[in-house]
């Protein structure tokens, strides 16, 4: 009888084991031990350094001489509760005109960007003049654009146009946002390599497919992070419209305020705006991180 040598069906069945599911050696343990302790320690003096300078600057205002002033002045909460639906309603024109403004800068950038980093020769004119529309209107505060449109145009007396301050405060911000963005859309579009061009080209697909299939997507989504803080910058800057005699959230404050004469309505109107604008900037902040993560972990690989 000879002896049967090899694995039986059973044995095949069972997988081998190397020892069985990982565990982190001592060294590794004593390595999750040592970060956990610096991670405390550094969790410990950054509370205390907090405690400490804020508790500073607590103290230094509320001992300072005219804190009780400043207090009746500012921080009058029981006016700023009272006058809060009149500054909300006037922020919902700040918010109309962040959407229009937010949409046609989008459009009108774009196109400026295309524009610029265009290399057709026909196009060498319109690639000068939108090189002079984005120095100048990067150049000039935005402030004195708006007063320039909002009280020149009307001065103009021409037939047809239009005398509403709204939307020629609404026009002024978009023509000086839309050099901006703009700027942001071409570094986009200029850090795409030549080599995706060329090599969408080589597929067969034409210069606007490759604009619309290859290089703006990878633009776009590379400048994402700074279009969203020009979109932060926007929802502020709305409220220079003001100056113009809209009723926005300013506006209304500013009319609370100049019947008391307490500038608590001002306060509580910056409240609104933190309101919207700091979950933007945490959002972009976390969009940012995690765009560079991703970048790190490519290199990486």
């Amino acid at each position: 009888m000879t002896e049967n040598r090899g694995h039986s069906s059973s044995d095949a069945a069972v997988p081998y084991d190397f020892g069985g599911p990982w565990q982190p050696s001592n060294i590794e343990l004593a390595r999750q031990s040592a970060r956990k302790k610096r991670n405390k320690r550094n969790a410990l003096i950054a509370a205390a350094s907090s405690i400490l300078v804020i508790g500073t600057l607590i103290v230094v205002l509320v001992t300072s001489p005219g804190w009780i002033s400043l207090r009746d002045t500012f921080f009058k909460w029981a006016y700023g509760v009272e006058v809060l639906p009149k500054i909300i309603l006037g922020f919902g024109t700040n918010v109309t005109l962040t959407i229009i403004a937010g949409s046609s800068v989008a459009v009108i950038g774009l196109l400026i960007a295309l524009v610029r980093t265009s290399r057709s020769p026909a196009l060498t004119p319109f690639r000068f003049l939108a090189m002079v529309y984005v120095d100048v209107f990067r150049g000039i505060p935005m402030l004195l654009v708006i007063l320039l449109i909002g009280f020149g145009i009307p001065a103009l007396q021409l037939r047809g146009v239009t005398n509403n301050v709204l939307i020629l405060g609404t026009i002024a911000v978009i023509i000086t946002y839309s050099a901006y963005v703009a700027e942001v859309i071409r570094s986009g579009i200029l850090t795409v390599h030549p080599s995706q061009r060329a090599a969408a080209r080589s597929l067969g697909l034409s210069h606007i497919q490759t604009l619309r299939h290859v290089v703006l997507p990878q633009a776009l989504k590379r400048v994402t992070p700074p279009l969203l803080n020009d979109l932060v910058a926007l929802i502020k800057d709305t409220g220079l419209i003001s100056i113009l005699g809209v009723t926005d959230a300013v506006r209304a404050a500013q009319i609370q305020t100049a019947k008391t004469f307490n500038y608590t309505p001002y306060v509580m109107a910056a409240l609104v705006f933190l309101a919207v604008t700091i979950p933007l900037t945490r959002a972009t902040d976390r969009m940012l991180r995690k765009s560079l993560e991703k970048q790190n972990a490519q290199w990486q690989a």
